[in-house]
């Protein structure tokens, strides 16, 4: 029998180098934080911070960045057994830009290609996999082979066992520019665009997430309840919506509707705070809690780390959330602040 997990994610993981100084364009920054990062890496560091047992499929490169990964997933409680070394490409790095509330410019160094998007399917550990509680995966792990077979062999393996999540995550400086050419259009639901693939994976999917863009691709709705009916007609049983400052829309398959504005927070980086979404969504469905409750939670987690510089070392620990949650607002607190 294989170990149960509570969260397994799969896809993109790199080391994140964020500017000290806030309010400054790169060219005039002086020193940077390094950071473990990728969105679905630092989903699980998230779920492992609020006491889930997680692990994470992805590769690096085989170089120093590389074990500086192995070395913070180790740290931050996230199985690493899954994540191995590509001689061919180096481990990516990624530098933002730091303009508080809502401008975070990202600059991705991902080239010739990510080691994450040479996950194989042979090499997957597909019972593992299908016994997960929760299996996390991206719209990035769908825009190039192998990753792209990899990771629907994953969900034909879970065949929407427990939960699958599809967090949208659309990035289009990922995928072939031909390939994103009227993506959203009725001719390309048989072609092999974004949202052709997106609407295939989506087939495998319990739930989704993702903001209006992300949606949009997915489906071509981008009013909310519209994008939210769309996806659970496209197959999934939760369809979560994320709208920025107007907060979070979740639709039920079974009519349950939880419209939950955002929490009140001095925003410092925004970039970290869907992660923080992610894994406190992952926690309060596993508890079993009722959509609204999970939804405002995963909220409150999401409003802490964007009241913090880092992703990764920011994700919020239970104790924070309730404690945000109770006082109705987030206050700052170091990143990374231990008990």
């Amino acid at each position: 029998m294989p170990e149960l997990y509570d969260v397994i994610t799969m896809g993109r993981i790199g080391v994140d180098l964020y500017p000290l100084q806030t309010g400054q364009p790169l060219a005039r920054v002086d020193t940077f934080g390094k950071f473990l990062g990728g969105s679905p890496t630092n989903v699980a560091v998230a779920a492992a911070r609020l006491g889930r047992r997680a692990a994470v499929v992805t590769r690096t490169g085989r170089d120093a960045f590389g074990d500086y990964l192995h070395q913070q997933l180790r740290e931050f409680g996230v199985d690493d057994r899954w994540v191995t070394p590509v001689d061919a490409y180096p481990t990516p790095v990624t530098f933002c830009e730091i303009f508080p509330p809502d401008d975070f410019p990202l600059y991705f160094y991902r080239r010739p290609k990510a080691p994450d998007l040479e996950i194989h399917a042979s090499e997957l550990d597909l019972d593992a996999v299908r016994s997960a509680r929760v299996f996390w995966m991206t719209g990035t792990g769908l825009c190039a082979e192998p990753s792209r077979a990899s990771t629907l062999a994953a969900l034909r393996a879970r065949d929407r066992n427990g939960i699958t999540v599809f967090d949208l995550d659309w990035r289009p400086m990922f995928w072939d520019a031909d390939s994103t050419t009227d993506s959203a259009t009725t001719d390309s639901m048989t072609s092999s665009t974004p949202t052709a693939r997106y609407r295939e994976a989506l087939a495998h999917a319990t739930v989704a997430v993702g903001n209006l863009d992300e949606c949009e691709i997915a489906t071509g709705e981008r009013e909310p309840y519209a994008a939210a009916r769309a996806l659970i007609a496209a197959g999934v049983e939760l369809a979560v919506v994320k709208q920025g400052p107007k907060g979070v829309l979740a639709v039920h398959r079974d009519g349950t509707v939880a419209d939950v504005p955002p929490l009140p927070v001095e925003v410092v980086n925004g970039l970290g705070a869907g992660d923080a979404f992610g894994g406190a969504l992952c926690h309060g469905l596993l508890a079993g809690w009722e959509t609204e409750r999970v939804m405002r939670y995963a909220n409150a987690a999401g409003a802490i780390v964007a009241s913090r510089l880092a992703c990764s070392s920011a994700m919020p620990f239970p104790y924070e959330v309730e404690a945000a949650l109770t006082a109705g607002a987030v206050t700052s607190r170091p990143t990374g602040a231990t008990p």
